[in-house]
Order: C-alpha cells, then structure tokens, then sequence
C-alpha cells in the first residue's frame, strides 16, 4: 500500500462523566495524536453503550454530551478532531453485518476482553449477543473511515488483534487490499487502579475520582484512598506495592525523585499516610480544577456541543458512504451502482 497515511480513531461509551482512568489511557494520547495525524475522529459509542444498557437507553442519550464535555475540556479539538455519534452513522451497522460472516462464535467468547468483561458486569448464562459481537461491531467503528491508529488501554488490545483478524480475512476472502492494519497506541498507564485498591478505576465499582469532581470530592476520595492496612503508625513500617496513594503519586506527580524519597522513608517508618494523601490531593485538584472550569464554561452553551457533533456526524457519514461503495464492490452487491 506505500505510505499509509495515518488516521485515528477512538471514542467513548456515553454511560457517564469521564474519570482519571480515561485521562491517563486515552484521553493524553489523544490530545497528543490530534497533532500528528492529518485526520482524527472521536466517537461516541452509543450503540455499544447499548449492548449492555438496552433496557436504558435514557441514560445513554443522557450521558452523550457528558462525554464530549469531559473530551472537550481535556483539550481533544474539534478543529483537529471530528466528533460523531455512532449511532448516527448506520453504514457502521451495515459493515458490522458483513464483519460477522468472518469471525466465529468460539473467537468471539474466548476473546480474553469479553471474557474479562463478562464477569465484571455479571453475565454468565444470559450473554446480549450485542456484547458478544461488540469486537466485530468495534472493527467496523474503526474502518469505516479506514482508521489505522486506535490510542486503547491495554486490556482492549485483543479487541484490537480481533479487528486485524477481519481485516486479514477480508482482504484474503475478496482478494482486495481495502484495510490496513490497526496500530494500537498503548498509553504507558496500562490501567489505573481505582481509590479502594480494586485493579481497574470503574464507575460501576463506583471508585473513580472524576474529571468533573469538585476540590472537596477529590480531597474526600484521597483520603478514603487504601493505603498498607498495616501502617497504623507514623513509626510503623509500610509498604508501598498496592498503596494506591503512590501508585496515583507513581502517575501523576512530576517530581520523580521526591516521590522516591517518600517511599524510602515509608519504609524505613516515620512517615505519616495523612502527610502523602495531603501531597496526592493537591497535584490531583491542580491538574482537575483547569479541566472542570473550562468543562463548566462549555456546558453553559448546550448547544455547541450538538453542533460539534452535528457537524461532525456529516463528515463521518461522507467517509462511511466512501467505503461503503468500495465495499460492496467487492462483496459483489454494488447491483445499481
């Protein structure tokens, strides 16, 4: 194919406002690949917000502008980035369809991902189908538009080695070179763990600190923050594996070599969890307090965020009808074209 040019995709589930979680695993990269890339698209991904909200859509279409907010006021640009609604693009849907015909039902349910998530949220016998097929659907997110760079955590790279699988056997099954493969831009967090310890910062486990969290929340959620449940003195000894509180300092404070210092007197004895939790929440209200003020100030204006993504819908739609008609070329359906 030469030189592929580099497109980016990435997005989020509409289920709530964004946490510290989604800054740090996608949130930075993006910002930063908006820059690099001569196209980037945002989706909000209603539809497979859907596959295990069904019977809620209310809080789906609530939680549409939430999301853009939270992007928006992180600095994602929608000068640089084209923001749509994934719902509103239906040549998503109909790539889904054609997708299936090329993955099985045994890919999909050993999918290390769905098997992960699965459990999360609870389903064993009663599986949606939809969230059972969101990998397939996910690899139609991203080519529709013929997206090659996807920014992901690293628990959704087997979603992403999912797509490059259709890929392969799309290209091979209609002798085309139609999709290039997927990169996956791996932020260097690979999951941040959430304020009780918990392995992953979720807002089903409700143990989140939010974009949007005011000073007095974030402080009130440092302190709760789980520590070395042995540490009961200052003078006692502790240990910092699994101490959330330099975990998050590990992240998020720029001062590498205090942060060193601290742990070496954590462990030796003599230093104070109230002290550390007081150091975590100032760096954390600091890099908060810009984010949800602009937040504010554009959710004043309601308006301009379905604009954003009206008009970034239409842009989506144009690129979806352009490989559509290349894809059902070589499906051999393109009947009146």
């Amino acid at each position: 194919m030469g030189n592929i040019e580099k497109i980016v995709l990435t997005g989020d589930r509409p289920t709530g406002r964004l946490h510290l979680g989604h800054y740090v695993g996608s949130i930075k990269n993006r910002i930063k690949l908006q820059n690099e890339v001569s196209k980037a698209f945002y989706m909000v991904a209603d539809v497979q917000a859907l596959t295990d909200n069904a019977d809620n859509p209310q809080k789906i279409r609530n939680n549409v502008v939430e999301v853009v907010l939270d992007n928006l006021a992180c600095g994602v640009d929608p000068k640089k980035t084209t923001f749509f609604i994934q719902s509103q693009v239906p040549e998503i849907a109909e790539l889904t369809v054609f997708f299936m015909n090329l993955v099985t039902f045994q890919q999909l349910s050993h999918n290390p991902t769905i098997k992960t998530e699965l459990k999360e949220k609870g389903f064993v016998e009663s599986t949606p189908f939809g969230f059972l097929a969101y990998p397939v659907s996910q690899a139609a997110d991203i080519l529709f538009c013929k997206a090659n760079t996807v920014p992901v955590g690293i628990d959704q790279m087997p979603v992403l080695e999912q797509a490059n699988e259709i890929i392969k056997k799309f290209n091979a099954t209609y002798g085309v070179d139609l999709f290039s493969k997927i990169t996956g831009v791996v932020s260097n967090i690979s999951r941040l763990v959430g304020i009780d310890g918990n392995s992953k910062m979720s807002k089903s486990l409700g143990n989140c600190i939010y974009l949007s969290d005011s000073d007095k929340e974030i402080e009130e959620k440092v302190m709760q923050a789980y520590t070395d449940p042995h540490h009961i003195h200052v003078e006692d000894k502790g240990k910092v594996e699994g101490n959330v509180v330099f975990t998050y300092l590990d992240v998020f404070d720029e001062d590498k070599k205090s942060v060193a210092e601290l742990k070496a007197q954590y462990q030796k004895g003599g230093l104070g969890d109230v002290v550390l939790k007081k150091r975590l929440t100032k760096i954390l209200v600091d890099l908060i307090t810009p984010i949800r003020t602009k937040r504010e100030e554009i959710a004043k204006d309601p308006e301009l965020v379905m604009n954003i993504l009206k008009k970034g819908t239409e842009i989506a739609r144009k690129e979806a009808k352009k490989t559509m008609i290349e894809v059902r070329k070589a499906l051999k359906i393109d009947y009146f074209d």
